[in-house]
């Protein structure tokens, strides 16, 4: 993304209900994990920084970025984080290191060697180690919202799938997410093909009441997702290991 999206995402992503909603999601699912004490935890395209505060709470949180306004952003959020510079799949300084978690969080689809990425995730991983791997589904809906984000792609389920599994991963978990405001999305989706837009909709924060509203409809989905995998969604999500 241009360093102009990084900013915006600084500026909206505490509040803005799909950021909140998503942490909250994720942070159930971290903690369904039941990762060792003080684990291990990666980051890849850590953007900003806005989960360090989320992953921090369950081990010592090491972060790259390839991004320098990103990286520097993210250097003023506190907390004790140690952000690199890196790139997905061949540009890693990470030799040597293993980790208990690895997160990926909207980042596979503005990468060309998605399964190279993967297969250099399978590497990262200590013996017992997951992946938390989450992307945007249903390329039916891809157009002017992904061409401003740099998005190469949307992934139906078995693509996402066989991806994970060509790159020597195991699927512990694959489900959707984001399903009760997936329709408002679509809608969004095609309102933005209509009017011709060359800009990514939904990325400002609405107003308070509405905010708030799909953040509560959103991020409840963190009471299920732990449990059971959802049929429809925006959004998939994936919990990794590698393949024997």
């Amino acid at each position: 993304m241009e360093a102009e999206a990084y900013l915006e995402m600084a500026a909206v992503e505490a509040r803005h209900w799909w950021f909140a909603g998503r942490r909250r999601i994720l942070g159930a699912l971290i903690g369904s994990m039941k990762l060792p004490a003080n684990a291990r935890i990666l980051e890849l395209g850590s953007g900003t920084g806005g989960n360090f505060a989320l992953l921090a709470q369950f081990g010592s949180v090491t972060a790259v970025e390839m991004n320098e306004t990103a990286r520097e952003i993210s250097k003023t959020r506190g907390g004790k984080a140690a952000v690199h510079h890196g790139i997905l799949p061949e540009d890693l300084p990470l030799e040597g290191h293993e980790f208990d978690l690895v997160c990926l969080f909207d980042v596979l689809e503005h990468v060309e060697a998605d399964e190279a990425a993967l297969r250099a995730i399978r590497g990262l991983l200590a013996p017992g180690g997951r992946a938390l791997i989450t992307v945007p589904a249903h390329p039916s809906l891809f157009g002017p919202h992904d061409i401003a984000l740099h998005h190469i792609r949307r992934y139906t389920r078995a693509q996402f799938a066989a991806r994970l599994r060509a790159a020597g991963l195991r699927v512990q978990k694959l489900s959707f997410m984001n399903i009760a405001l997936a329709p408002l999305a679509f809608a969004a989706r095609w309102l933005d093909r209509l009017r011709g837009t060359r800009q990514a909709s939904g990325t400002s924060i609405p107003p308070g009441p509405v905010n708030a509203l799909f953040t509560l409809v959103f991020g409840a989905e963190a009471l299920v997702l732990p449990r059971v995998n959802l049929p429809f969604g925006l959004s998939l999500v994936a919990v990794v290991s590698a393949a024997d």
